[in-house]
């Protein structure tokens, strides 16, 4: 046997399935770059939005006289533009359908085409489809701005935006099934089921929904029901499905330890796909609607203890060994807070839909609290680390500053654990007010929302920080590629 013959069988021999496995990443990772960094880009635009309007709501709560006699608001010629009844649902629907979606779809798109190995031929429609969605998007909140919302809960924009929405939804939406069908075979991933039953519960919240509601014009209070049950399915089986798809892929993939157990993992996933959509009927718990409606959300919420401890002792027990990542790794910091926070979140739903808590904290910031809790304090947070894993494999280069890192997480950390602590507490004080007659609710609740504000000025500080140093890596001007900006000295797997 000739010496080239010998040198080719070698080097061949030399080839792992762990250098196939990272050629076969690196081709996914390109082929995603562009939709995905499109997704992102215009996420953090309607991230920086969000929170301007969120910012400019907390002030008018404590100060509604705030901006109304301000003479650079003759420019748009209507300061009715800034009263809270728009500033809060503009923000809301910004923070959900802007930021939420966008960021979601974008890291929902990265992890199915890596867990399915499969690369893009063409990403023309994805891109299109984004176009719409944010075209949707901003529509949708100029209708609100200038007095032409809905009145229900993430409902707001009008029914022609929610069918550019849907469509568009729809453009994006077929990728994943395409990428479902030509998955190539291998071991089956829990994220993959948490990702694929969120893409398929969204149209299905989305247009049962709007058809109810704005279409068919249901009467009595069955509207207010489907709103009840779009608005909990929407944070909990769409928000939380890509939350929970994200946590169990990148807890697993820094640390390098496998999930502690995928039959609790399966266990947590069915129990959560069957028991959530049951939980919606707490918010209407006092309201003009069947008593054995709100109790059967009462009993599902208490049953949402089974997805609660099956996940939670799943993430502890592939963490245990591993906490020191904590300190290290930008993402699973996130990504950890952000899981910490849905277990939490389980449970102040669960004190909340109790009757005899409800009763003390209907109609006032307890509900808002709650909600953060699972659109910031869980979601984002948990985007937030995964923005910090993905983009860099996607712009070949690495975060600039370990610093500025440590100044994103900080602010929103404070800023949405104070937001809602201040909004939980207050919503307890404000109910308490109302049953004194003693008491005047207004004063009772006005420290919490000053309070707010300044917790907002936290969050502010975070999201610049995070939009500079996402800005720098979309111009490659973070550091070349190699190591991993971590917080400090450890392994982070590719």
């Amino acid at each position: 046997m000739s010496s080239a013959t010998e040198t080719h069988h070698a080097s061949a021999a030399s080839v792992t399935a762990r250098d196939i496995e990272n050629v076969e990443r690196s081709l996914v990772d390109a082929s995603a770059r562009t939709p995905v960094l499109f997704f992102y880009t215009t996420a953090m635009t309607w991230l920086i939005l969000a929170t301007a309007l969120g910012f400019l709501a907390s002030i008018k709560l404590h100060r509604p006289d705030f901006l109304t006699s301000c003479k650079y608001l003759k420019i748009i010629g209507d300061s009715s533009w800034f009263t809270y009844g728009r500033l809060w649902p503009a923000y809301m629907n910004a923070l959900t359908y802007g930021w939420g979606c966008m960021v979601g779809l974008g890291t929902g798109i990265w992890l199915a085409a890596r867990l399915c190995r499969v690369t893009f031929r063409s990403t023309k429609l994805l891109v299109w489809g984004g176009i719409l969605w944010n075209i949707g998007v901003t529509c949708g909140l100029t209708n609100i701005l200038t007095g032409n919302g809905g009145a229900f809960e993430f409902m707001e924009f009008p029914r022609g935006v929610a069918m550019i929405l849907f469509t568009a939804y729809t453009m994006i939406a077929v990728w994943g099934v395409v990428m479902f069908r030509l998955r190539r075979p291998g071991r089956a991933y829990i994220s993959l089921s948490y990702l694929f039953a969120g893409f398929l519960w969204f149209p299905w919240l989305y247009a049962a929904g709007y058809l109810a509601v704005s279409v068919f014009h249901a009467p009595g209070v069955i509207p207010a029901v489907v709103n009840a049950w779009f608005a909990q399915g929407l944070l909990g089986l769409w928000f939380g499905s890509i939350g929970l798809a994200a946590v169990y892929y990148f807890i697993p993939k820094v640390t390098g330890k496998p999930m502690h157990s995928y039959n609790l993992a399966s266990i947590g996933f069915w129990s959560y796909a069957l028991i959530f959509g049951w939980t919606g009927m707490t918010r209407l718990s006092g309201g003009p609607v069947p008593a054995w409606t709100v109790t059967a959300s009462i009993a599902a919420t208490i049953l949402m203890l089974i997805p609660i401890a099956t996940v939670t002792v799943n993430y502890a027990f592939t963490m245990r060994g591993a906490l020191h990542t904590v300190h290290t790794s930008p993402t699973i910091r996130f990504v950890f807070f952000g899981a910490v926070a849905w277990s939490v979140s389980g449970i102040v739903a669960l004190i909340g839909s109790l009757r005899s808590v409800d009763r003390i904290t209907h109609f006032t910031t307890w509900g808002s609290g709650w909600t953060h809790m699972m659109l910031y304090a869980f979601f984002t947070m948990t985007m937030f680390g995964s923005m910090y894993y993905v983009v860099p494999r996607l712009v070949g280069c690495e975060w600039l500053s370990s610093t500025f890192i440590r100044l994103h997480f900080w602010g929103c950390a404070y800023g949405i654990g104070f937001t809602c602590a201040l909004l939980l507490v207050g919503g307890l004080a404000q109910g308490a007010a109302w049953a004194d007659p003693g008491q005047n609710p207004v004063d009772a609740i006005k420290p919490f929302l000053v309070g707010r504000t300044i917790a907002w000025l936290l969050l502010i500080a975070g999201h610049v920080v995070f939009a500079l140093h996402y800005l720098l890596m979309l111009l490659r001007l973070g550091r070349p590629g190699g190591e991993p900006t971590l917080l400090g000295h450890t392994e982070e797997h590719a």
